[in-house]
């Protein structure tokens, strides 16, 4: 029998039961403790890894930009250690009971799905690329003895489309991420991963498509015959410009050979249309679209001039093409600072600095006959394409050129190839009308000669585009802003050749220009209004497909300019939606300007 009393009993009992909760109550706090402190440490260690990792980026870029491939690939082993680090650190079963906590947990979930997208665009984007890269030194694509090696193309097909595959995941992984309950810090770093991811995504995808096309489009499985429509800017159509010379390219594994050369007017009239036209196409261009060699690119639909041009080819030579490209003196401007210049068989040295102004201003001076003037055309196309085919220049240079030719819309390609047609469809060399996104509305500005001259090589252009929210329902109001200037010499009329001027023949007063504008809108848009010069305009107002056109022709006398603008009214859903303009490429390129303006009229009517 115990010598304490009852209440003794219970005093010491409540007194163990004390000590038991705070040894308990001590130990979670330890466990806690340690679990923030081992969380803390290793959320340093993770942020000090991505951190290495985002420097690898950079430095990766730089190496492949500059040909070192050898340092490439040793950047991206390194990429891939911090990135696998990375997410080793962040993913432990600490970290992921960690994540519940509130406040806490939701910066945590979002570093380690960070962590988690940038180690699988290293394991299985970067790292299967620079197991190939090795194979595209400097001057990998250069042409020897006029063959391009297509073997190393060949080996990189798969490594491409799994970094592509990967990189498409990477941004809806990136996309997916919650950002509703996270510190700034992790906001903005998560922000970077989308838009780079995004970037990344939108290249692999062109460079894989190019990978997947090359081979075969340069006659790896057979002979490739291609039509090379040359457009002179000089006598603007919506596409680029008049189709002046014409020629065929002949392509066997890698091998390119310049086979036939013809000048546009070569062609003549065809009774009608060689293939049929939309309602669309005869509507704002006419018949002659499909008439003429010289006017297949008075549509600014280039999938459209490209087979209206093969089936020219087809009647004139009974040669069935397998594409259809196009270029102008600009881009073969472009060319010649990776080439070098080159010697013609007139005697003039054709340079970067000169290819423009001797190719569509100074010939027609010294070569006033037409025939001539085709003549020296054909012979500085094959002797830059003479330049190309040997090699010995700087691929690097040559890549960047034809990258700007395409960028600026100078350079399109069409397959006759179903297939082939597919993988193109949707870049910017495919050469089509303006698309509507949740990101980006595009609008598209199309300029077509109505002098029947070469005067647009005087002609400068500016284009602006805006949009607001002018109304209670939330739709944008888009104003698309095109200002023309004819900056010929006052006396155009008689110091100009009457080649460039027209001399009147088609109606049009020499020096003066008579120019089509055409303002194409996204589909579903609703066309609300025009003006030139602050009054209304009367204008031609139809449709081209989906898309609303808006049309309206002005004259121009040197030294006269003009400014038309049209609105459009666009769906709500895209109302955030950034605005852009697609224009013919010209003479000068110049930039697309934002545009402000007054809801209250947004295109003046007084």
């Amino acid at each position: 029998m115990s010598d304490l009393p009852e209440s003794g009993h219970t005093a010491v009992r409540r007194g163990s039961r004390a000590r038991i909760v705070l040894w308990v109550v001590l130990a979670i706090v330890v466990l806690l403790v340690l679990a923030v402190a081992w969380v803390g440490i290793r959320g340093l260690l993770a942020k000090r890894a991505l951190e290495d990792s985002v420097g690898y980026v950079g430095t990766l870029r730089s190496q492949l930009t500059g040909g070192d491939t050898a340092g490439a690939q040793a950047t991206a082993k390194r990429l891939e250690r911090s990135a696998d680090s990375a997410r080793s650190l962040t993913g432990d079963p600490v970290w992921g009971a960690a994540e519940y906590v509130p406040f806490f947990g939701a910066n945590l979930r979002a570093v380690r799905q960070v962590s988690g997208v940038v180690d699988d665009i290293a394991r299985n984007a970067v790292a299967p690329v620079s197991s190939v890269v090795g194979d595209f030194g400097k001057n990998a694509f250069a042409p020897k003895n006029g063959k391009i090696d297509l073997a190393p193309i060949e080996r990189a097909q798969p490594a491409v489309q799994r970094a592509t595959t990967t990189l498409q995941r990477a941004q809806r992984d990136a996309d997916g991420i919650d950002t509703s309950g996270t510190l700034s810090p992790v906001t903005s770093a998560v922000n970077q991963l989308r838009n780079a991811a995004a970037s990344a995504a939108t290249q692999a995808d062109s460079a894989n498509r190019i990978v997947q096309l090359a081979p075969a489009m340069l006659g790896h499985d057979g002979t490739r015959n291609y039509l090379l429509l040359f457009q002179n800017n000089a006598e603007l159509r919506a596409g680029g410009g008049i189709p002046g010379a014409v020629a065929r390219l002949q392509v066997d594994d890698g091998a390119i050979h310049l086979a036939q050369q013809s000048s546009g007017g070569a062609f003549g009239e065809f009774p009608s249309p060689v293939l049929p036209l939309s309602a669309d196409t005869r509507s704002l261009y006419g018949d002659i679209t499909g008439q003429y060699m010289q006017d297949v690119t008075l549509t600014p639909r280039f999938d459209v001039s490209a087979q209206l041009a093969r089936e020219m080819w087809k009647r004139k030579y009974g040669q069935q093409v397998d594409g259809v490209l196009t270029m102008d003196p600009v881009t073969l401007g472009y060319l010649l600072k990776a080439t070098g210049p080159v010697q013609l068989p007139t005697g003039e040295t054709l340079s970067s600095a000169n290819a423009v102004q001797l190719l569509l201003s100074d010939a027609y001076v010294k070569y006033p006959d037409p025939a001539v003037q085709d003549l020296f055309f054909a012979s500085a196309a094959k002797a830059v394409f003479d330049r190309v085919s040997t090699g010995g220049f700087d691929t690097k240079q040559f890549v960047a050129a034809l990258t700007e030719g395409v960028s600026e819309g100078r350079l399109k390609l069409w397959s006759a190839s179903p297939t082939e047609q597919r993988r193109i469809t949707g870049t910017a060399i495919a050469g089509e009308l303006p698309t509507v996104t949740t990101a980006t509305r595009e609008f598209g500005v199309y300029l077509n000669d109505g002098t029947g001259s070469k005067m647009d090589y005087y002609l400068d252009r500016t284009v602006s585009v805006g949009t607001s929210v002018c109304r209670k329902d939330g739709r944008p109001t888009s104003v698309v802003q095109v200002t023309l200037k004819n900056a010929a010499p006052a006396d155009a009329a008689t110091s100009l050749p009457a080649y460039v001027t027209g001399g009147g023949m088609f109606g049009t007063m020499p020096g003066t220009m008579k120019t089509l504008v055409a303002v194409y809108a996204p589909s579903n848009a609703i066309y609300l209004g025009a003006s030139q010069d602050g009054k209304s305009a009367g204008v031609q107002t139809t449709a081209d497909g989906e898309h609303p056109v808006v049309q309206l022709r002005t004259l121009l006398t040197p030294g006269q300019s003009t400014t038309f603008r049209v609105a459009f009214l666009g769906d709500a859903k895209h109302a955030k939606a950034a605005v852009q303009a697609v224009t013919t490429p010209g003479v000068r390129q110049s930039e697309v300007q934002p545009l402000s303006f007054d809801c209250t009229a947004p295109v003046p009517a007084g």
